[in-house]
């Protein structure tokens, strides 16, 4: 059969064409290969959770899936104190990002004055998680990106006021707490103020935090322009069933729940993370056991000469001695460990390093001191 010819450019958005896309971390499958390179949780689910979740593949596999998540709505709600009206899932939290720009900001097409382009604008800070840009460029907003301090805190409310470079009336602000790749957590007494500040709508996106000092979910109660993400992959193990959701004012809820697609959460994927609530104690104990984890090998990695920024996540964002980061991923990764280096990037003189299992780490630390020897 003869090959086509390829598309014409012009059935392409031209909106479409410049996109720069979303670069997710590596998923080789190379035997022996230890993965520090995508913040994935080291430890399985529950074996709980797991038996439920043979149990269900049975065969209602051929039904469709409650399509609003019903009974995880519910039994979140309870988690958190809320009815099931504060909650929206997700196939991850990544579509509710997507959702959040949809549902709250207009494109920027005939919008040319001060007024008309707040309503257009998606601000979040730099460095951050880099979805963001992408959702801003495939809805056609306005991109407002502000730069954190040197040591990647966000600016005090005075300063941002005094600057101006920070829009109190932006449609939509992404507010990633605890930063990624950064590690740095923010006081909830902080992202308090900044939300009151806010004319827009904020997402709060917790993806990491079950390893944090605090949370800011009680703002959903306080503020009715603040959404809280979370999501069961870096916690809770389930990266494979994509799981995510929002926490919010019910009113906003009910405008993502108006545009999402139609079953958008799988079926196993709800009995997974339904399961999952009921077995929390065995989850908190791995948090610890990260933590504690973080802790220990960022400790090793400082008296090695890494520059280790404070992390509140489970992972390590770092500056390696003696060589550049390029070499030091190249270095790592022929040896079969995989980190996560932001090549086209202002910080790529920094790697980003998940905190794996006990033995894992292990593995890493020996391998970090052979190089460090070599090249210091």
């Amino acid at each position: 059969m003869p090959r086509s010819s390829a598309p014409k450019d012009e059935w392409i958005r031209p909106l479409v064409r410049g996109i720069e896309p979303y670069t997710p971390g590596e998923q080789p499958r190379v035997k022996g290969l230890i993965k520090l390179n995508t913040n994935e949780n080291p430890y399985p689910p529950s074996p709980k959770v797991l038996e439920t979740m043979r149990k269900a593949v049975d065969g209602r596999l051929r039904l469709y899936p409650n399509p609003r998540a019903q009974g995880l709505r519910e039994a979140l709600g309870k988690v958190h104190g809320l009815s099931g009206d504060h909650i929206m899932i997700g196939n991850g939290s990544d579509e509710l990002l997507a959702l959040a720009t949809r549902a709250f900001v207009e494109p920027k097409v005939g919008r040319s004055n001060r007024e008309t382009s707040n309503a257009s604008t998606i601000q979040y800070w730099t460095p951050s998680y880099s979805l963001y840009p992408v959702l801003c460029q495939v809805h056609g907003a306005i991109i407002n990106e502000v730069p954190l301090e040197a040591d990647f805190s966000i600016p005090s409310l005075a300063k941002l006021k005094r600057e101006k470079r920070w829009n109190f009336r932006a449609a939509l602000s992404f507010v990633t707490t605890p930063n990624a790749p950064t590690g740095r957590g923010y006081p909830t007494s902080q992202l308090r103020a900044l939300c009151r500040a806010q004319q827009g709508m904020v997402v709060l996106d917790e993806a990491y935090v079950d390893f944090a000092q605090e949370h800011a979910m009680e703002l959903v109660a306080e503020l009715p322009n603040v959404i809280v993400s979370r999501t069961f992959s870096k916690s809770y193990s389930l990266c494979f069933q994509r799981v995510g959701y929002f926490v919010g004012h019910p009113k906003s809820i009910a405008a993502l729940d108006a545009i999402r697609d139609s079953y958008n959460v799988n079926g196993l994927g709800q009995v997974a993370a339904e399961a999952t609530l009921k077995h929390l104690g065995y989850y908190r104990k791995n948090f610890k056991r990260i933590i504690r984890l973080r802790t220990q090998i960022g400790q090793e990695l400082a008296s090695l000469g890494f520059d280790v920024l404070p992390s509140q996540t489970n992972f390590l964002f770092v500056r390696p001695p003696g060589a550049k980061a390029a070499q030091w991923y190249d270095g790592l990764r022929k040896r079969k460990i995989l980190v996560r280096w932001f090549a086209h990037s202002p910080f790529k003189d920094r790697l980003r390093v998940t905190i794996g299992s006990e033995d894992e780490m292990n593995q890493f630390m020996t391998v970090v001191r052979s190089l460090v020897v070599r090249w210091t």
